[in-house]
Formats: structure tokens, C-alpha cells, sequence
């Protein structure tokens, strides 16, 4: 039986856990990483692992919504900063965003189907918990924009944004060389839509 631990301690031991899961993540992928692995990395009994987390899918969660937070967090971050906003500058941020993402270890998981394999292995309740989340997130977004979007509107602007966000899942059937371009062009026509939204509501 796993030894009580200190707050101290499982606090570091969770921030190992997750350190190594986003490793694990973009060189070996999930099929490939076992809580075997896991815990042979953080240097912790196998028992120590499950006071944590179920299972490994949900230690992935976990590290994916840690990631999922720090880009919503410098988003909106960067968004409160500007002073007017237009096509070309809101195109810019949300651009940054995905290649930020691109060059994560989340890109591996995109390329490698790994999101949707997890997807299908977390509790039901869990990936429908996120996908509100996400639409709040957005929500958030979009009151700083000086623009008024009914509920369903900001739902629709948020599944178009996770549409090209998972583009990435078929990246060279796009074409790799021009994969930049289609993502800049698909991004302005979002935002184009978006800060049009009132003139067409009105």
C-alpha cells in the first residue's frame, strides 16, 4: 500500500507525472505509453500512480487541459492588450495561437490520431464537460470584441475555430508546403464573418 504522502509531495509528484505524460506524449504517443513507462520515469510505485489518476487517459486529460488553459490564458491575455480590432490584427493572434499548437506536443497527438483515441477512452461526461468549456472560453473570447453575438452564434464561431483547428488531423493530404497559407485563408474568413456578424444581425 503507497506510503501517505505530504501536500508537498504529491504536489510534486503530480507535476513529474504530468512533465513526463507530455513527453511520453510527443515521442511515444498513447498506444505506446503504459503506466508502466510513467512510472518507471517519475521513479514511484505503481500503486503511488492510481492515487493520482484512474488511468493513464485520464493523467493525458489532465495534461491537455493544463495546455488547453495556458493558451486560453495568453489569448486572453493578448486580446486585452489591443486597443482596436480588425481582420488583419485578429487573424495575427489566432494565427500565432495555432502555430504555438503546431509546435507542441499536441501536434504529435493531432498527426498521430492520438486525440481521438483518447477522446473514445474518457468517460462520456468528461469530453461533453469539455466541449461546454470550450464554448465558455470562447464566450470569454468574444466579449472582449466589440461586437454582440447570440448564444448560438458564439457556439457556431467556436465548433469553425476547433474545425480548423483539427485540419491539422489531415495536414498532408492539405499539403504541407501551402498548409500555412490554407490555415491563414480559412482564419480570415472566420474573422472577416465575425466582425461582420452585427451589421448582418442588424
Amino acid at each position: 500500500m503507497p506510503k501517505a504522502l505530504s501536500a508537498q509531495e504529491r504536489e510534486t509528484i503530480q507535476n513529474r507525472l504530468k512533465s513526463e505524460a507530455r513527453q511520453c506524449l510527443r515521442t511515444l504517443g498513447i498506444k505506446k505509453t503504459t503506466v508502466d513507462e510513467l512510472v518507471g520515469r517519475v521513479h514511484i510505485p505503481k500503486g503511488t500512480f492510481y492515487l493520482f489518476y484512474q488511468s493513464k487517459e485520464l493523467l493525458f486529460f489532465d495534461v491537455l487541459m493544463d495546455f488547453h488553459n495556458e493558451l486560453q490564458a495568453d489569448l486572453i491575455s493578448v486580446v486585452e492588450q489591443q486597443q482596436t480590432f480588425n481582420t488583419k490584427n485578429l487573424v495575427a493572434i489566432l494565427y500565432s495561437l495555432f502555430k504555438r499548437v503546431d509546435g507542441s506536443f499536441l501536434a504529435a497527438m493531432i498527426q498521430n490520431n492520438d486525440i481521438e483515441l483518447l477522446m473514445r477512452k474518457l468517460p462520456p461526461q468528461l469530453v461533453q464537460d469539455h466541449q461546454r468549456t470550450d464554448d465558455l472560453s470562447m464566450e470569454h473570447f468574444l466579449s472582449f470584441l466589440p461586437l454582440t453575438l447570440e448564444e448560438h452564434r458564439v457556439q457556431v464561431f467556436s465548433a469553425a475555430l476547433r474545425a480548423v483547428f483539427l485540419s491539422m488531423l489531415h495536414k498532408s493530404e492539405i499539403g504541407e508546403d501551402v498548409f500555412d497559407e490554407a490555415l491563414l485563408l480559412m482564419l480570415t474568413g472566420i474573422v472577416a464573418q465575425l466582425l461582420e456578424e452585427p451589421h448582418d444581425n442588424g
